[in-house]
């Protein structure tokens, strides 16, 4: 099965949905830093995907954990992978 993955380039800024095989190719390209754009936890019985480091909504409930980081990997990247909002 082919693996699809975006990458938004913001300047010289790389960003990308974290992939183990990606970010070790990227790690050639300069400093890297990683970022949490997402917390994929239990809520009760359910799962939700909470984007507010991006400024993204809370997805879900979901009945499954891998539904929910299928969302969020949808909505990262229907928005472009959005930068992680600095405190």
């Amino acid at each position: 099965m082919e693996k699809v993955m975006q990458v938004v380039v913001r300047g010289a800024e790389i960003c990308f949905v974290h992939d183990d095989d990606l970010a070790q190719a990227m790690a050639g390209l300069g400093r890297t830093t990683t970022a949490r754009a997402s917390h994929v936890e239990p809520s009760g019985q359910d799962w939700k995907a909470d984007l507010s480091p991006v400024g993204g909504p809370v997805l879900g409930p979901f009945a499954r954990r891998d539904e929910a980081l299928t969302a969020e990997v949808e909505w990262l990247t229907a928005n472009n992978t959005p930068k992680p909002i600095k405190a």
